[in-house]
């Protein structure tokens, strides 16, 4: 056997065991199966050479072209399907495979890196300089890096030497893409930094007003100490039910009882659920109907809240004699609009009012009890019934607060109005 075909054998087995470490770099749990999995590639790569070798002895002309297709790679279909980028360099620097995960991470074709120097295919100048020690000296290298691009990745890069010949050296380069990983780990650090937050500062109220208690006050204080303790417990019972209501709906566990729903009775019902509080406040609240009922199919209750959502919102942000109006339109879609002429949202926080914690105002919002997650849960529930939320604003003008659900189901826009 021809020692191009050794080395070929030896890259075969080389690449079995970094196909193996690729994997197990993603599920470290796999490690025995994996290692099992190495060898049963090695002992194919053995009989590949046992078969192999007859073939090469006898080889003609003719033959050829059905030899070189008998002896091609076949792992070269697993590195394509890996989910991290695998790219072989040999001693001179150019690239001998570029998988197709690699050439998504990087921008490249992998057709048009192959046969490249590395450099010239992957534009990291900290990737190139790592892959040239590693030829030099065959050590292993692993870091985590910032690829810079139309878009920013964080990349664990593991740079390893395939042979052990000085002059035979080649190199794989494993890529992973860690970029959505420390996305959700930054999103988890706000969330916990969030959540203590708005749990302390309750505590913290509830602890001075019992320490004040202790210490003996009069009536009239007693009360008003009193009614403090339960102002605050009432706050953190919210917090820690809307938070129960967006896991669950973040997961998926929390499933939609779809039935039949007038959304004009609906409205009417969260309308006169809120009408109290906004004549205590002294906002004139309104309700526009359609002379139609728009029957959908939907989780009234879960409608319920995100309506609910929207007016408790409005209420907070708008002034004494304000004006906060709640109408229901049909066609296409069912599409409920909420509007206040509040206090508005700024122009750059349109883009956030949807995300967890993100309040405009935190020092009105915490006057007024809320938690931040209000229209999370209400983008959340719209989009589990297969509808979509948006937000209009003008600052000290006015908030349009708008929820578009789907008709569909053989239910639609008709019908006498109850």
């Amino acid at each position: 056997m021809s020692s191009a075909t050794e080395s070929q054998l030896g890259m075969l087995h080389g690449w079995s065991a970094v196909a193996a470490a690729a994997v197990a770099a993603k599920l470290p749990f796999l490690w025995p199966l994996l290692l099992l999995v190495a060898g049963a590639l090695a002992g194919i790569a053995l009989y590949r050479r046992q078969a192999l070798q007859p073939r090469h002895s006898d080889a003609s002309a003719s033959g050829t072209v059905q030899d070189v297709a008998a002896s091609a790679d076949p792992f070269q279909t697993l590195l394509s399907a890996l989910p991290v980028g695998i790219i072989t360099v040999n001693g001179d620097g150019r690239v001998e495979a570029f998988n197709g995960t690699a050439g998504e991470i990087f921008g490249v074709s992998p057709e048009r890196a192959v046969g490249r120097t590395f450099i010239e295919s992957v534009r990291s100048f900290e990737i190139d300089r790592r892959l040239a020690a590693v030829l030099r000296q065959g050590t292993e290298s692993s870091t985590e890096l910032t690829l810079r691009g139309p878009s920013e990745r964080r990349l664990q890069v593991t740079i390893r030497s395939l042979l052990s010949s000085r002059a035979d050296r080649s190199a794989v380069v494993i890529v992973l893409d860690r970029t959505r990983l420390r996305e959700l780990e930054s999103v988890r650090e706000a969330f916990v930094s969030n959540v203590s937050h708005e749990l302390r500062t309750p505590l913290s109220s509830i602890k001075i007003m019992v320490e004040t208690l202790q210490s003996g006050v009069d009536e009239s204080s007693r009360k008003q100490f009193v009614d403090g303790i339960a102002r605050e417990t009432e706050r953190m019972i919210s917090l820690v039910e809307d938070l129960l209501d967006l896991a669950r709906l973040e997961s998926g566990k929390d499933t939609l009882a779809l039935a039949p729903v007038d959304l004009c009775s609906l409205c009417r019902a969260v309308v006169a659920a809120h009408q109290a509080r906004a004549e205590r406040a002294g906002v004139a609240l309104q309700l526009q109907l359609p002379p139609q009922a728009i029957t959908i199919a939907a989780d009234s209750d879960k409608l319920f809240q995100v309506i609910s959502n929207l007016l408790d919102n409005a209420l907070k942000y708008t002034a004494p004699e304000g004006r906060v109006s709640v109408s229901l339109s049909g066609g296409r879609s069912a599409v409920i609009v909420v509007e206040d002429n509040g206090s508005g949202i700024p122009s750059e926080a349109l883009p956030h009012v949807f995300e967890r914690f993100f309040v405009s105002d935190r020092s009105r919002a915490k006057s007024a009890g809320g938690t931040g997650l209000g229209l999370a849960i209400v983008k959340h529930i719209v989009e589990a019934h297969g509808g979509t939320v948006g937000v209009e604003s003008e600052l000290g003008r006015f908030t349009r607060l708008t929820c578009s659900l789907p008709l569909g189901n053989g239910l639609s826009a008709t019908g006498p109005v109850r």
